[in-house]
């Protein structure tokens, strides 16, 4: 058997800050979520022989993890797990995430979102993007404390995530510069996208029906559907963006990604993508799975691209 030392020296180290990564559990919000109504839902936590899923959120969270001090490069990743709108894939599209941006001393925020269900929203589709854009916040607000660059904080979605993720990145604001709290006066606009196998479009052609119908619900309107398409609202404020999706993705077509980076180029926004031929939905990691498993280091790349010279 021949070893490959690098790939094996970067498993030790992602195992060594699996075990000393310090993560802190915040709320979101400081008291009842905006767009909350009471029900009889309570979080559910399912874990299986091979990721955990949480659902019917209730209090939206963050996971914060951060790298040593001395290993700390200024940047911050708000991630928002996968799972159709419906669950969140917590550990498999986030914490592990996490984990491997920490070993490159990458600050990682894991978000635990609201899912839109009738029962416990006002409004359900307003309510994912309301908490990515609190985490974006929340995350600038903490900056000194957290060791962050407040201009480097972006944010990386999977698949349903992603779709969360680019909605984040094409529906932001300056903040409330006269709100009570300090937080809402941040910005939402994150400064990079990282967007994994994403839902980016809900045009039937393309689009994750799934997704859609769990955001959006049965009747859904064509006002909403163009809201939510991404590619439809990209401009030159739009941030910098890392793509990465399998060309056999049978669950969410490759043109999602293909049609973002497409309207990316069309208003001169910096993007890579990377296209890999086999690899299916859901890979996170890729562990096992030969050179798409590269697609961390290649990020862990770019991102370094984007940091100021210090």
């Amino acid at each position: 058997m021949r070893f490959r030392f690098p790939r094996l020296l970067s498993l030790a180290i992602l195992l060594l800050s699996i075990v000393s990564t310090q993560a802190a559990t915040l709320p979101l919000w400081p008291g009842p979520p905006p767009n909350h109504k009471s029900s009889d839902l309570v979080e559910k936590t399912v874990a299986d022989e091979r990721i955990i899923r949480i659902s019917q959120v209730q209090t939206p969270t963050i996971d914060v993890h951060l790298p040593a001090r001395a290993n700390a490069n200024g940047q911050a990743v708000v991630i928002c797990p996968g799972g159709g709108y419906g669950i969140l894939a917590y550990d498999w599209e986030g914490t592990d995430i996490a984990n491997r941006l920490n070993a490159d001393g990458i600050a990682a925020i894991v978000l635990k979102y609201r899912l839109p269900e009738d029962a416990s929203n006002v409004i359900p589709h307003l309510t994912p993007l309301l908490d990515a854009q609190r985490a974006l916040r929340l995350t600038r607000h903490h900056a000194a404390d957290w060791n962050i660059d407040p201009a480097q904080v972006g944010i990386m979605g999977f698949s349903a995530g992603g779709h969360l993720a680019s909605t984040a990145g094409t529906h932001f604001d300056a903040g409330n510069p006269a709100a009570p709290d300090p937080v809402e006066r941040l910005s939402s606009r994150p400064d990079f996208l990282i967007l994994m196998y994403p839902v980016v479009s809900f045009d039937p052609a393309v689009g994750h029906s799934g997704s859609r119908r769990n955001l959006l619900g049965e009747q859904d309107s064509p006002e909403l559907v163009a809201y939510y398409s991404n590619e439809l609202h990209v401009t030159a404020e739009t941030p910098p963006t890392f793509l990465v999706h399998s060309i056999d993705d049978k669950s969410v077509p490759i043109r999602n990604s293909l049609r973002f980076y497409e309207a990316l180029l069309d208003h001169g926004v910096s993007a890579e993508m990377h296209l890999y031929p086999h690899g299916g939905h859901g890979f996170g990691l890729a562990l096992n799975k030969g050179h798409l498993s590269g697609w961390s280091d290649r990020l862990v790349e770019w991102l370094g691209s984007l940091s100021p010279a210090k």
